[in-house]
């Protein structure tokens, strides 16, 4: 068998075998393939697409590429939760403790952000002294001790996507549903857990920019963790515009913090709350849904679950204090106010804008090699369907070097403000799920 004759035969539209994409899979991670003729198959199937069958065969490919994790060591039933990516998006930071509370254990492989998204590794080591490079038994012995651990993914697990990423990243290949289920399937089914609720986002700060691509790729990775054996449901949410108020890594785990104080986001609480359900249903730690929504209320209620944050800093060696004292937490030294120039209501905030202008601040990457300031960053003081006044302030940058006045100019344009006030904004639209060997779509209201 030659690389060259499954390019050829992916690129005239044919259907890959299992064989034909395992010895392709297999000779790119060992070097034996060049990346030249494997960016040529990758841009022949994101042309041609993939189907059931082949995507199936391409993640578990991938997963061979490297190790697995053995979670078997953990009791209970380890239930993992991944993002696709958006702006503003810390949900895992309030998931983590809020789900281990509850005796679900918590074992989760977090990754870097780059772009306009961010990263959960980075937002956790915007606490002073967390370590997210664990040892698997450090790892297992945490989660089993404490209920919860959160480190960064190892070099050899799934090493086929680290490479195929890099190549898709730079040869514009990203944004295909058979390449990006691979992705991110093959790390969560590698990683090990039981149970995964995948909060797939859509609008323009997420990979799928429409409802239909969003619903094609949650059915696409439900599929995989169901064939693969795994408990796999979507909930697809809004990416629209930024998940709560704050862009940027000390400032987006202050208001994780406060969500877990009952003094969040209403946005940010109420997925945080959705997925947080789903995760302990799937846990079987609760019967019904009102059972465990009710409960979740109370943890953040009473700031149990702050308590379980509190700890899970402490054993990753961070400093719990700072979850009472934010000054603790690096900080941008300098401050910008952007005004509105007009008068009305928000009636859209660009989220991918937003996360463009915090990255510019210096809170993300452009490259995977570029170092981030931990303290930059902004919050929205307006959030779609707030009224504006002229002069009123729609942001507060907060930097340490350069000269944000067109980052300003161009956060500004970020938000469009309209005289008439718009339908309120969703932020869950669907459960996906698998019954019966069929995958549904039910709406959520």
């Amino acid at each position: 068998m030659r690389a060259i004759d499954v390019i050829y035969k992916k690129r005239n539209g044919g259907s890959l075998s299992e064989e034909e994409i395992r010895f392709f899979i297999e000779g790119f991670t060992k070097g034996d393939i060049p990346d030249y003729q494997a960016s040529a198959l990758m841009m022949a199937i994101y042309f041609n697409h993939m189907n059931k069958e082949e995507t199936l065969s391409l993640v578990k490919a991938m997963v061979d590429s490297g190790d697995t994790m053995d979670l078997s060591r953990i009791k209970g039933i380890k239930c993992d939760k991944h993002s696709t990516g958006g702006v503003g998006d810390k949900t895992t930071v309030v998931l983590a403790p809020l789900v281990a509370y509850f005796g679900v254990p918590v074992a989760k492989m977090s990754g870097r952000g780059l772009g306009h998204t961010g990263g959960t590794l980075d937002k956790l080591e915007a606490i002073p002294g967390f370590s997210t490079g664990l040892s698997e038994e450090c790892f297992i012995e945490n989660v089993n001790r404490h209920g919860i651990a959160v480190a960064g993914q190892t070099g050899e697990l799934v090493p086929a996507d680290k490479k195929l990423y890099a190549l898709r990243d730079v040869t514009a290949t990203v944004e295909n549903t058979s390449l990006i289920a691979a992705s991110i399937m093959s790390k969560k089914l590698a990683s090990g857990a039981d149970k995964i609720v995948l909060d797939v986002k859509t609008g323009k700060g997420a990979f799928m920019k429409t409802m239909e691509d969003s619903l094609e790729l949650a059915e696409a990775m439900v599929e995989i963790g169901t064939m693969y054996g795994r408990h796999t449901i979507a909930l697809i949410t809004d990416m629209n515009e930024p998940l709560g108020s704050a862009v940027g890594n000390s400032l987006e785990v202050i208001e994780a913090i406060e969500t877990l104080k009952g003094r969040g986001p209403k946005d940010l609480t109420e997925l945080c709350i959705e997925l947080a359900v789903h995760m302990l249903l799937l846990a079987e730690r609760f019967e019904t849904y009102q059972e465990a929504k009710s409960a979740i209320e109370d943890a953040i209620f009473n700031k149990k679950a702050l308590d379980k944050l509190k700890e899970f800093i402490e054993v990753q060696g961070g400093d719990p204090r700072v979850a009472d004292d934010y000054s603790l937490f690096p900080q941008g030294s300098k401050q910008e106010v952007v005004v509105s120039d007009k008068e009305g209501y928000v009636h859209d905030i660009d989220a991918e804008q937003i996360g463009h202008c915090a990255m510019l601040l210096g809170a993300g990457r452009k490259t995977k090699d570029d170092d981030i300031d931990l303290g930059a960053g902004l919050v929205l003081n307006k959030k779609t369907g707030d009224f504006v006044k002229q002069g009123d302030v729609l942001a507060t940058l907060y930097y340490n070097e350069g000269d944000p006045s067109q980052i300003g100019q161009l956060l500004q344009k970020s938000f469009a403000i309209s005289k008439e006030k718009g339908k309120n904004k969703k932020i869950l639209y669907f459960l996906v799920k698998s019954i019966d060997g069929r995958i549904v779509q039910e709406e959520i209201v």
